[in-house]
């Protein structure tokens, strides 16, 4: 990604966006999820959330580092295999747990009758999570940009496609992807509303997941269950891990250390920054105790760099008069604007917050770009039809998830 913007821009965009990943994917990405997992681990068996987190630093760095991305790969076919079977087992024993035992049908419907206003994907101005999710302005501000800049233009995503054998291989792997995407909510949200509806014993909502596990999965199935939340969260640390490793070796070690660098050199150092960011986040990583959500502060202070990242992607690949300069200055304001905003408009939503900052970018990339240039940029992309080009799987398959969307907003609006 960051050689994508060289081409685009110049070497000092590259540089100052790999920086920006770097900072991202070390002190909130690789912290909050390390966080996260040690949680899970003590709240299951009750050790220490010190030593949970150094555990899955450990387990993750150690064929990270020596397996590459190969090694994330095929062990993320098998820790997604196990996550969504873990996932399906621990929604379907919660959701009987509320009939009564009466089966998981039955506890859906008793679970939408005791909590219907948790079932609604667009919220009224009057719920409590209005801030977090604010109504139809969560589509139209913040959340497209986030989801963009996340699925589009973040190293530690698109690697995968990268790697992909060919165009085909990439776009249906993304088509596979997608419809994974869209069991979410059966394993990831549905345990949590049943959390709410058990009255979970819980300090702060990042333990209903694992208080779920604990509390109703018995032994045997409870370790496919854990293996299924550990898996998940060592796949996450292993890909970040090796994003990391990638920009460093090749944006920042390559580039202004040993621009001579042997591809032996490159591996060691990959190696090298791979253990200096787990480091890092191992110890940082305790202090996000204090935190009731881990997952609002990734959202939130990822939203403080995704509209400068989503900004200069979109505008490169569809805005020929872009120039370097424009984005390098909408890059360098992302953080100042987005932390002037919070503390200026306290009650404003983030996700609305990440909108606007989107279009302050907008307005100085597109005015600074037509104040130093009547002329296309020299590195402007020619968009041509073959560049678009999917086949009839990926149509169909990109058909079939855009109508289960509608129906699922149609349905829980």
């Amino acid at each position: 990604m960051p050689q994508f913007l060289e081409q685009r821009y110049d070497s000092r965009v590259r540089t100052s966006l790999a920086v920006f990943w770097l900072a991202l994917y070390v002190f909130v990405n690789l912290t909050s999820v390390l966080y996260l997992g040690g949680l899970a681990l003590k709240t299951v068996f009750g050790i220490s959330l010190e030593y949970a987190i150094y555990g899955l630093a450990i387990i993750s760095a150690m064929y990270t580092i020596y397996g590459g991305l190969t090694a994330v790969a095929w062990t993320d076919v098998i820790q997604v295999s196990v996550l969504i079977i873990g996932g399906f087992i621990t929604t379907i024993l919660a959701l009987s747990a509320i009939s009564g035992g009466h089966g998981p049908l039955a506890g859906f419907a008793d679970m939408m009758k005791q909590a219907p206003d948790k079932f609604h994907l667009i919220l009224a101005k009057n719920n409590p999570e209005f801030t977090n999710l604010p109504g139809i302005r969560v589509i139209l501000t913040g959340l497209w940009i986030t989801g963009m800049s996340y699925w589009g233009c973040s190293q530690y995503i698109t690697q995968r496609a990268l790697a992909a054998k060919s165009m085909k291989e990439a776009q249906r792997g993304l088509i596979f992807a997608g419809y994974l995407k869209i069991l979410m909510p059966f394993i990831v949200v549905l345990p949590g509303i049943a959390a709410f509806v058990l009255r979970a014993d819980i300090t702060k909502a990042d333990q209903a997941y694992p208080w779920l596990v604990n509390s109703f999965i018995p032994a045997g199935i409870k370790g496919i269950a854990l293996a299924a939340l550990a898996g998940a969260i060592v796949s996450a640390l292993s890909s970040m891990i090796n994003a990391t490793a990638t920009i460093f070796t090749f944006d920042i070690y390559k580039k202004y250390i040993k621009r001579e660098a042997t591809e032996k050199n490159m591996v060691l150092t990959g190696r090298i920054s791979s253990f200096a960011a787990i480091l890092i986040a191992v110890i940082i990583a305790p202090a996000l105790k204090n935190l009731d959500q881990a997952f609002q502060f990734i959202q939130e202070y990822t939203g403080f760099i995704s509209p400068a990242i989503f900004a200069l992607f979109f505008y490169g690949l569809f805005w020929k008069r872009a120039t370097s300069n424009s984005v390098l200055i909408a890059a360098a304001i992302s953080i100042p604007v987005s932390a002037l905003l919070k503390y200026i408009f306290p009650l404003l939503p983030f996700l609305d917050r990440i909108g606007v900052v989107f279009l302050i970018i907008s307005a100085v990339i597109i005015v600074v770009s037509l104040l130093e240039s009547k002329k296309n940029h020299p590195g402007a992309i020619e968009l041509k039809k073959d560049l678009f080009k999917t086949d009839w799987v990926f149509n169909i398959g990109a058909t079939g998830i855009m109508l289960i969307l509608i129906a699922l907003y149609i349905v829980f609006w």
